[in-house]
């Protein structure tokens, strides 16, 4: 589904990255994208970090978390045997970002889910601290929840479109196919150790279907924003 880009993106931004949307006086300082499998968040949350210049919480969050859960392992004749594998499956879902990225996981099968929990709700303690983020999966909505700073966002698309997006990437027809499952594990992380759905509906200010477009996806994340801080005044 192929739809004209929104020019007010690029009409609203300098090459300098100065905002003349008023984008620059927002109160929201958090933003959270959860969404399904290949949707195309990944250039989306990209695309947004490069418009507002705030920092992407996506591969540098998978580094993060995999360096402080690294660091936290007690010695080798001290650690608990390998976590169940059902929990080390999931919490690869957990630790990973944008589907088509990957992360060096090695030592971490050895963290529980609680320690993983923990861990996670420390970095997003700093984040919040730290401020102008954009935050992608990982349960986040979740974690910044009781935030008025935080601006939650799903995005979803038509499984077809999702398909023609991983082929595009260089997915074989028979790979595509992983994203049921892919949404499946994500669904049962976060049922599992969060005892909520995914989505859940009332966590998100937004939902959007990214076949409208990257471009249209984000004037309709920034509008709404900006539409938000109005009421706000």
């Amino acid at each position: 589904m192929n739809q004209r880009p929104d020019k007010t993106i690029e009409q609203g931004t300098t090459k300098s990255g100065t905002n003349l949307l008023g984008l620059d006086h927002l109160t929201f300082r958090i933003i959270t994208i959860e969404r399904e499998c290949a949707c195309g968040a990944g250039p989306i949350s990209q695309k947004l970090s490069n418009i507002l210049g705030w920092k992407l919480w996506d591969q540098s969050l998978t580094d993060e978390l995999a360096t402080s859960i690294r660091s936290n392992l007690p010695n080798a004749e001290d650690r608990p045997s390998r976590a169940d594998s059902n929990f080390y499956r999931l919490s690869q879902v957990f630790l990973r970002g944008s589907y088509e990225r990957s992360a060096r996981l090695d030592g971490c099968e050895f963290m529980d889910a609680a320690g993983m929990v923990v861990t996670m709700r420390k970095i997003c303690d700093k984040i919040a601290h730290q401020g102008n983020a954009i935050v992608v999966g990982r349960g986040a909505p979740g974690f910044f929840q009781d935030r008025s700073d935080a601006f939650h966002i799903f995005l979803y698309a038509p499984r077809a479109e999702r398909i023609r997006r991983l082929i595009a990437n260089g997915k074989s027809e028979a790979e595509a196919e992983v994203i049921e499952a892919v949404d499946g594990e994500r669904r049962a992380f976060v049922k599992h150790y969060f005892g909520t759905d995914w989505p859940n509906r009332s966590f998100y200010h937004l939902m959007i279907n990214t076949a409208i477009g990257e471009d249209n996806a984000i004037s309709t994340i920034l509008h709404t924003m900006l539409q938000l801080e109005k009421g706000k005044r």
